[in-house]
């Protein structure tokens, strides 16, 4: 289990807390950021999951490109954010490819 999905499922944790507090007292913001956390929390372990599927695909590339796939694995380890917003861009463009106008 890598770091992204360790924080996740404490960020799921403690959202499910603050939820569970938020339902007992009456407070809706306690139960909002409740909700807020537990959600980021399943997006980090979504994408850690991802990067340990993608750690397992580099072992099987083929050993010219491994280096290139761990440099940009790496990459992808410190910038998540920016990661994302990059395969959010290229899912937009491949789909608007798809299209006739």
């Amino acid at each position: 289990m890598t770091d992204p999905r360790i924080d996740g499922a404490a960020d799921t944790l403690t959202g499910n807390t603050q939820s569970g507090l938020g339902r007992m007292t009456g407070d809706a913001k306690l139960q909002f950021d409740g909700k807020f956390n537990e959600v980021k929390g399943q997006a980090r372990d979504a994408y850690g999951r991802v990067i340990d599927g993608l750690d397992g695909l580099v072992a099987k590339a083929p050993a010219q490109y491994q280096d290139n796939a761990r440099r940009g694995l790496d990459f992808a380890r410190r910038k998540p954010l920016l990661t994302t917003g990059i395969v959010a861009g290229l899912a937009v463009l491949i789909s608007g490819m798809g299209r006739r106008r």
